[in-house]
């Protein structure tokens, strides 16, 4: 009952997930212990779809790795969602007020500056600052990262979650059944 609780946890996770971009639907693995059936969720890294917006400054990764963004109490998150707008003082913020990163700390972009395939940021002709990418990955921007998670698979996954939940529980009652039978019978031969 337990790894089917689980398994349902995860599922409404991704389902609750599925219109945020960057989101990576999460993996339900099963592993057999000494204790039972054991589920483990694990990220999975398939490539969301890439929806075109025209904005500047959304960025979508093409390959592995995430985008670095500081929040106000100078904590480090990684996020592949890369809807990102420019502020007053032309650094680049997620919806959360996140800083996004640079090898050279927050991103600062003058008015008219770029950010190409390889996470350049041009201004003028000149290279004010990279963002880190992973080897192999690119840049797309104007372009957001849709989520990766397949709705009516996790639908179908949901609904076998509950059946094995339903399933466990009558195996329980039944066996509590018989336990109580057993325990009137022992009575009733003294």
């Amino acid at each position: 009952m337990v790894a089917a609780r689980t398994r349902l946890e995860i599922a409404a996770g991704n389902l609750a997930n599925v219109s945020s971009d960057g989101f990576r639907a999460a993996i339900a693995r099963g592993t057999l212990t000494s204790h039972g059936v054991r589920i483990t969720s694990v990220a999975a890294q398939r490539q969301g779809a890439l929806r075109h917006t025209g904005r500047p400054y959304d960025l979508a990764i093409v390959g592995a790795g995430a985008f670095r963004v500081r929040d106000a109490g100078g904590h480090v998150h990684f996020t592949r969602n890369g809807a990102f707008e420019r502020d007053r003082f032309g650094c680049l913020r997620d919806d959360a007020g996140r800083a996004l990163l640079g090898r050279h700390g927050p991103l600062h972009l003058p008015q008219g500056a770029t950010i190409d395939a390889q996470g350049r940021v041009q201004s003028g002709g000149r290279c004010l600052d990279r963002l880190a990418l992973d080897a192999h990955a690119t840049l797309q921007s104007g372009y957001l990262e849709s989520a990766d998670v397949d709705a009516i698979g996790e639908m179908v996954t949901v609904l076998a979650a509950q059946r094995s939940f339903e399933s466990a529980q009558k195996v329980v009652a039944a066996i509590d059944g018989t336990r109580q039978k057993a325990d009137n019978d022992v009575a009733r031969v003294k």
